[in-house]
């Protein structure tokens, strides 16, 4: 076993240990959010990392491998999506507050994945739900189709043949890349949300609300460049 997969699990810990696109979302979200949003946000990109395996078990990721406009198509809409949470978490801290219950009537329909983003949790404020930071880490991965090229180039050189049953194999060897990556972002999350509460503590006193805004201000930032960085992204890794 450890002659076999060794290998497997040491690539699966570098490739999780190296920062990127997925490691910067959940470390903006615990920044800005806490804890519990950092870690539900980690859980959602895996989750939709796992869509991913799925597909590339079935054969489903093959097509954005091989189509330009399915690659195009996905690659849009996750640009779109990472956009309107970017704009929408800046334009948030320039708006003149309604009263303490707009934040509560906008997060209960389908735009409310937008306004609780702009919702900063300090001096009372509303903040994203845990379903809401689950919802968008999954929607982040989901659409983004290097994720699919990823697993579609990293997984097949470790799946035996000889073994039989190469779909399982799949899912049993890209669940295991998720939950390293799970654990490896939540210990980042950890860090990172307990250094921002305690930076929060030495500053916002001095600031009041206008660290908050600043923040979420950053938050917007990085949204808006993974957006950026997936829309100059090529089909290939």
């Amino acid at each position: 076993m450890i002659v076999a997969y060794g290998p497997f699990l040491l690539a699966a810990l570098v490739l999780n240990i190296a920062p990127g696109p997925d490691l910067a979302f959940v470390s903006a979200q615990a920044a800005a959010h806490g804890r519990k949003i950092g870690v539900m946000s980690s859980l959602g990109v895996c989750s939709g990392a796992f869509v991913h395996v799925v597909f590339a078990a079935i054969g489903l990721s093959a097509i954005l491998m091989t189509s330009a406009l399915a690659f195009a198509i996905v690659k849009w809409v996750g640009v779109a999506y990472l956009a309107w949470l970017g704009f929408g978490a800046i334009y948030g801290t320039f708006r003149k507050e309604d009263g303490p219950d707009r934040a509560d009537a906008g997060a209960s329909d389908v735009a409310g994945d937008a306004v609780a983003i702009t919702e900063f949790p300090v001096g009372g404020r509303a903040r994203p739900s845990a379903f809401q930071a689950w919802r968008r880490g999954v929607l982040i991965d989901v659409f983004n189709p290097k994720v699919a090229l990823f697993f579609m180039a990293f997984l097949p050189q470790f799946v035996n043949p000889a073994l039989g049953h190469q779909p399982l194999q799949f899912l049993v060897l890209g669940t295991i890349v998720n939950m390293i990556g799970f654990v490896m972002e939540t210990a980042v999350v950890l860090v990172v949300a307990m250094a921002a509460a305690r930076l929060r503590q030495h500053v916002a006193s001095g600031f009041g609300a206008g660290f908050g805004k600043w923040l979420q201000r950053a938050l917007g930032a990085v949204f808006l460049a993974l957006g950026l960085r997936l829309a100059l992204s090529e089909r290939g890794l």
